[in-house]
């Protein structure tokens, strides 16, 4: 008869007797035991936690299953499972790869460290002897050269180094909290590197009118591609998400709603931006929406002309390949630097971009609540870090104290 002991709200316990076993005891006596095999299930259901008959057989049907699993020795506790069949059995399928508990995107980043870093440190590893001195030894490793995967010199980057380490904790914290297969988190009380202090880099008024005269000079879709995010202060996810049907050319208006962070499998992923906040209506020049608008006629007539090799459906977005299809976001962080070196502009990464929006529009007075908003931050705060950045803001703060001059001749 199947052993199923209740032991919570909606957790059972199913135990099979595989024998006996002797044991030698504290006073060194040998005692003979019954064997056994233990595992947790948990029914998410609601539906079936509700019935009598039907979740008795799911819960016998499960006993079974796992019986079969014993016998044929196919089975292994959790807790005496290796990292790597931890992940691949438990936390992949039943976690991670629920969109609720990891965005696919973290997935696809989370799966890379996995198997550049993580995996060859403690795949081969049981779950049950993996101790906080693995992962202080790990952070070592970490910090070394041996961890660069690139090419490059030097240690890796330590926001890279957290991030490493974060997607450690996520696998512990889920074997400890949630599956209860080991006592503790190894990976609590061990210090993680310092949060990396990063200088907002921005260009100054002078570069700006530069880089604008420069880009006239380039392809149209690119010079509004470059414009759009630096006056709208667009991630770069979001201007490769943008569909004519977001621009508003009554009110010179466009609507961020979308983003595309990367592929995966060589799809687009498209999705809503990762907060609220960052879901809003951004006020733009009247002279780039009319620029923008002219751009769309000829879009519409670049559509018409290629046919049947059209390849964006019923999307419309407007910024792509030339058949429709989005582009990739690093193909205009490619573009970019491209374009900075051959002009021998200062190079700033695409994002410096909307750094340099925010703090143009907060030297020339806008405050902070409204810079916010256009920007999509979450935290007042964020944008207040925008301040004093650049050197007119600089001078600017330093003139405050002028009025105190006392070799000041002016009446």
């Amino acid at each position: 008869m199947p052993s199923i002991e209740k032991r919570g709200k909606n957790t059972w316990r199913l135990t099979v007797e595989t024998g006996t076993k002797t044991v030698v005891t504290k006073d060194g006596q040998t005692k003979v035991i019954r064997d056994r095999e233990r595992k947790p299930i948990k029914v998410e259901d609601e539906a079936l936690l509700r019935t009598t008959k039907k979740l008795r057989e799911y819960l016998e049907s499960e006993w079974h299953k796992f019986k079969a699993e014993v016998d044929s020795g196919t089975y292994i506790t959790p807790e005496k499972a290796t990292f790597k069949e931890f992940v691949d059995q438990h936390w992949r399928p039943k976690y991670a790869s629920d969109p609720e508990n990891l965005a696919p995107s973290s997935l696809v980043i989370y799966e890379q460290h996995l198997k550049t870093h993580i995996m060859p440190h403690f795949g081969h590893l049981r779950m049950d002897e993996i101790k906080n001195s693995h992962i202080s030894d790990f952070k070592v490793y970490l910090r070394s050269p041996e961890a660069r995967k690139d090419g490059k010199e030097g240690p890796l980057w330590n926001g890279t180094q957290r991030y490493i380490l974060r997607v450690l904790r996520n696998v512990f914290v889920y074997a400890h909290e949630e599956r209860k297969i080991i006592p503790a988190n190894p990976c609590t009380g061990v210090r993680w590197p310092k949060k990396p202090e990063t200088k907002i880099k921005v260009y100054e008024e002078e570069e700006v009118i530069q880089i604008i005269d420069a880009l006239y000079r380039q392809p149209t879709i690119w010079r509004l591609l470059i414009l759009g995010t630096f006056l709208g202060g667009f991630r770069r996810g979001e201007v490769v998400a943008l569909e004519i049907s977001d621009c508003n050319f009554g009110d010179n208006t466009i609507r961020i709603d979308e983003n595309i962070p990367m592929k995966i499998n060589r799809q687009h992923l498209i999705k809503r931006p990762k907060t609220n906040s960052s879901m809003r209506t951004v006020k733009m020049p009247s002279w780039y929406m009319r620029e923008l608008e002219a751009y769309t006629k000829d879009w519409k007539k670049q559509m018409w002309s290629v046919g049947t090799k059209w390849k964006g459906g019923d999307r419309q977005f407007l910024f792509h390949r030339g058949y429709g299809i989005p582009y990739h976001p690093n193909t205009p962080t490619r573009w970019w630097r491209e374009f900075l070196a051959k002009n021998g502009f200062r190079h700033l990464n695409l994002h410096g971009l909307r750094h340099t929006s925010a703090t143009y529009l907060l030297e020339k007075g806008a405050t902070t609540k409204s810079v916010q908003e256009r920007l999509g931050h979450s935290s007042e705060r964020t944008t207040a870090g925008y301040l004093h950045v650049t050197k007119k803001m600089e001078e600017r703060v330093a003139q405050e104290f002028d009025r105190f001059d006392r070799h000041n001749t002016k009446p």
